[in-house]
């Protein structure tokens, strides 16, 4: 049995959508579809034709990755929440929130209203801004934030790492020609750059107004004090209150995502265990480089016959 002292669970975030997402559950489990049902309220979308059918252009919207891919999330943990308390919760970007619905942070529809908002706010400033992303693979840490200060300098345009994914996998974002730039440097210097399919330079300046939206409605909810400890993106470390995660996620949506610190500090923490409930595996596939050669377990949990597996495992003798 696994030990649940040295394990996390994970929420991925944009980018692990895929066709027919969280569908199996959701058809075996009326409460897990009364889920899709609230969350495509809240969005005014209708997410299970957009994702169960597969409408390719829609499904890297913002606007509908971001509650979609917080249903699914839910939709897995409540298939665990009686059996299981693991050392940590963590979630990429808005997986966070998800994490904080399992911590008790926030309530289900709360969490269902503020990613709904927030992906409905992030995509319209995208459509305002012209913002872009870029994954820059094969340079190190030191070398892209060197191409970073030199295309800003140069040009005056924002740009930042945005996503601290792995050391092998880093994100930039930022006006749309800063990026472009950026992206001809990382070739001159033997990397690998991949622009992004999504609605804006996330986790940039440029979301500082949706950012102030976001905080103001955040303020209308009562954060509680977490019955698990979050680690969150924007400190990479463990938070026990409420109050502190509250301020910490108003800050979210323009910080950096510290993953690969995130990880390196649960490892220093003692856990040996990571658990990714959620499609394709990102997260997974993200650890193999942050942990690389160190003894440790990563596994992805996407099904209805995985979730049953693990609550057989922890509510055995």
């Amino acid at each position: 049995m696994i030990d649940q002292a040295t394990m996390t669970l994970l929420f991925p975030g944009q980018g692990s959508q895929e066709k027919g997402m969280g569908r199996e559950m959701a058809e075996k489990d009326p409460e897990i579809m009364d889920l899709w049902k609230k969350a495509e309220t809240v969005s005014g979308a209708d997410l299970r034709e957009i994702y169960w059918d597969g409408d390719t252009k829609a499904m890297t919207e913002t606007r509908y990755q971001q509650p979609a891919l917080t249903v699914v999330g839910l939709g897995l943990w409540s298939g665990l929440d009686s059996v299981i308390k693991p050392a940590y919760l963590a979630g990429h970007s808005v997986g966070e929130f998800v994490a904080l619905a399992a911590a008790g942070v926030l309530q289900v529809r709360e969490v269902l209203d503020l990613v709904a908002l927030r992906g409905r706010l992030m995509f319209e400033a995208g459509r305002e801004q012209a913002g872009k992303m870029a994954a820059c693979l094969k340079l190190n840490q030191d070398v892209v934030q060197e191409i970073v200060n030199e295309v800003k300098e140069q040009t005056g345009r924002e740009l930042c790492i945005a996503n601290f994914n792995s050391p092998a996998q880093l994100v930039i974002s930022g006006e749309k020609q800063a990026v472009d730039q950026a992206l001809e440097l990382i070739k001159q210097r033997k990397g690998r750059g991949l622009p992004l399919q999504v609605s804006g330079a996330f986790h940039s300046r440029l979301m500082l107004e949706p950012a102030r939206e976001l905080s103001a409605y955040m303020k209308r909810f009562s954060w509680r004090e977490p019955r698990i400890p979050v680690h969150l993106n924007v400190t990479a470390r463990p938070e026990t209150s409420g109050d502190m995660i509250l301020e910490k996620m108003q800050q979210q949506m323009t910080s950096p995502v510290l993953w690969m610190q995130l990880i390196q500090d649960q490892w220093d923490r003692g856990v040996r265990h990571w658990l990714e409930l959620g499609p394709k595996g990102v997260l997974t596939g993200l650890a193999k480089h942050i942990l690389q050669a160190k003894e440790y377990k990563a596994e992805n949990i996407s099904s209805l016959d995985e979730v049953m597996r693990l609550r057989e495992e922890f509510s055995g003798p």
